[in-house]
């Protein structure tokens, strides 16, 4: 029988198996994913679960049930690798199945804090929906937290613990949040969002070390001082999880490299995902996206593709965020020396941003601004200069900037 295997059980992995059934795949669908966890989705661990506000259950991508209706075989708990040649993939336990078409999708790993004291009781990572769990838990016992990282992840666990009461120190190199994605002038509005939310902020240091006799006390910082914390949360960054892939000799360069259909150099091996580095038609160069609606997505059209289908993934990076009060959305792929034109008013934290080189936008997001992103999106994609007086000016409705009316 025919079969389609795919590595990760995460959301791209989910997705990939249920796009391929509605896409008419007749043969066996086996997701196996390393966690003994049905698939979930990542976005509320370090929001709504970090709080408390949901049980992990809700984190669901699907509900009960819906893998034994669509005949999809869910094997949790192990690690898979892949013989290309003999089209087999082999499971820890000793199983192994054979394959027609395979989609990897095993996501990320958090990348490790190296410095001395990394490995004290109290540091922690965000990652599964265990470390969410177990970290609600030590935020609550704690009596000072300090987030190391300053980009979505450490932004949103910095937020979260201060919406449940916690004393947090924020401590990143960059000099303001975000900085990497978004520059210094969007970058400001963050630093000062965490700053009236009581976060002190230790940006443009790093960590020199974690002090502690078992257990962390105080992070020694590069600039001489130290921050007292019981609690370390690293949000470094993440690395794609290639292993797999390098066994089965697909090409890998910052991810598993694939052609805009989502096919590796492997014939008949997809990924997608965090892991995928994928070559995108707007772009004309490989993007590797590390957001939730790249998985959600790019899962499906992999799973459609490596079911028969033939299409190009081409939409545009999209993600977003929450923190305290203040909700955003992002549509593009700017970069942080952009141009910035902004329409709205920064100081309410209601806007939208644009970025741009010479009038052709990038990027945009919308702050606290809604039912927008649509129009965005089409700006973003026609790749034509436009008026950035237009763009800022709150008069001309965003329709008549994508060109399209």
């Amino acid at each position: 029988m025919a079969t389609l295997v795919i590595i990760g059980a995460g959301l791209a992995g989910a997705k990939a198996a249920e796009a391929a059934r509605e896409a008419g795949y007749p043969g066996r669908v086996v997701l196996v994913g390393d966690e003994a966890h049905r698939p979930y989705e990542r976005p509320p661990l370090s929001k709504a679960v970090l709080r408390g506000e949901a049980e992990p259950d809700s984190t669901r991508v699907h509900p009960d049930g819906f893998y034994d209706d669509h005949d999809i075989e869910l094997v949790t708990g192990h690690i898979a690798a892949i013989d290309p040649d003999a089209r087999r993939v082999e499971l820890a336990d000793g199983e192994a199945l054979a394959f027609d078409r395979a989609v990897l999708a095993p996501g990320a790993a958090p990348r490790r804090l190296a410095v001395p004291g990394a490995d004290l009781d109290g540091v922690r990572y965000l990652r599964s929906v265990d470390d969410a769990v177990g970290l609600r838990d030590a935020i609550r016992a704690s009596s000072r937290v300090a987030v190391v990282g300053a980009g979505w992840i450490g932004s949103e666990v910095a937020a979260s613990a201060r919406e449940v009461g916690a004393d947090v120190v924020l401590v990143a190199p960059v000099t303001v949040p975000l900085q990497r994605v978004l520059g210094d002038r969007v970058g400001e509005v963050f630093r000062q969002l965490h700053a009236d939310h009581g976060v002190r902020l230790r940006l443009g240091v790093g960590v020199l070390e974690l002090r502690g006799a078992g257990a962390v006390e105080a992070v020694g910082l590069t600039d001489g001082t130290v921050e007292e914390a019981d609690l370390v949360v690293v949000g470094i960054g993440v690395t794609p999880r290639t292993e797999v892939a390098v066994a089965a000799g697909a090409v890998v360069e910052d991810g598993i490299v694939v052609d805009q259909y989502l096919e590796s150099s492997v014939p008949g091996v997809y990924a997608a995902g965090d892991v995928a580095s994928a070559w995108h038609p707007h772009y004309r160069r490989n993007v590797r996206v590390e957001h939730w609606a790249n998985a959600l997505n790019q899962g499906a059209a992999a799973g459609r593709n490596a079911a028969g289908r033939r299409e190009p993934y081409d939409r545009l990076p999209y993600f977003f965020s929450d923190q305290y009060d203040l909700g955003m959305e992002y549509v593009g792929l700017g970069a942080p020396t952009d141009d910035v034109v902004v329409r709205g008013d920064v100081d309410a934290r209601e806007f939208i941003a644009f970025w741009h080189r010479d009038g052709v936008v990038t990027a945009a997001m919308n702050v606290n601004v809604w039912d927008v992103v649509d129009d965005l999106r089409e700006i973003v994609a026609t790749g034509r200069p436009v008026d950035v007086r237009r763009l800022a000016d709150e008069d001309v409705p965003l329709a008549d900037l994508s060109g399209h009316r």
